[in-house]
């Protein structure tokens, strides 16, 4: 498996998806805390859904002290219907308070100190530090262990045996942007269901053609 050639074919086919919605937060606000809500959103939520929210958030709060201007109950009418909206509504009601103590009011950039925000795990962490800060970290979703596995590039049995084997196998060149394009690639073409193999342009590079594994669910 060439995973050059791989990653050249999804840079190019990531210009004619829709961008995943934190890629285009980032486009638009270039902002650190922004980009860390909108991860912290779009967990379990559709990018439709997590850009209608965040763009309804974002005309009323600009930094994390704004987010102290509103009680839970509103915070959880302002992020519905993203999923879990109200456990997402409790972990940015706390965001404030840790910034402040723990950074300075400032997003870090580093994954252990990341996973100390609320709400914040390994996934978001290394995402936030991809996209807002463009340092080298990789960011394992569903799509991202469900496409590495189809295409025989791994054999992993988790989300996080994937991002270690990828920190392993994978060129450090290719971490901060292989997450946007996997998803890209995994919501238009390389589906969960029903994967549109008959048009795809990484066909012959994918090793379990034909090949039933649970990684096609």
């Amino acid at each position: 498996m060439d995973i050059n050639k791989i990653y050249k074919v999804l840079e190019k086919q990531f210009i004619s998806y829709p961008a995943p919605v934190v890629d285009l937060i980032e486009a638009q606000t270039k902002d650190p805390f922004k980009i860390l809500v909108t991860t912290m959103l779009s967990a379990r939520t559709k990018d439709q859904t997590t850009s209608e929210v965040a763009h309804r958030l974002f005309k009323i709060v600009d930094k994390p002290e704004d987010l102290n201007k509103y009680s839970l109950e509103e915070m959880e009418d302002l992020i519905y219907p993203v999923g879990f909206f109200r456990n997402k509504a409790k972990y940015l009601k706390k965001l404030p308070k840790v910034l402040k103590d723990e950074f300075d009011n400032i997003v870090p950039n580093e994954i252990d100190d990341l996973i100390k925000l609320p709400g914040v795990g390994r996934k978001t962490a290394n995402l936030v530090r991809a996209i807002a800060f463009k340092k080298p970290a990789i960011c394992v979703d569903v799509h991202v262990h469900r496409i590495c596995n189809r295409f025989g590039y791994l054999d992993t049995k988790n989300p996080l045996e994937t991002e270690m084997a990828l920190r392993k196998k994978l060129p450090k060149k290719y971490w901060i942007n292989i997450n946007s394009y996997l998803v890209a690639f995994g919501q238009n073409h390389c589906t969960p269901l029903n994967p549109k193999c008959s048009t795809c342009t990484l066909y012959d590079e994918c090793e379990r053609i034909g090949v039933k594994t649970k990684y096609s669910k």
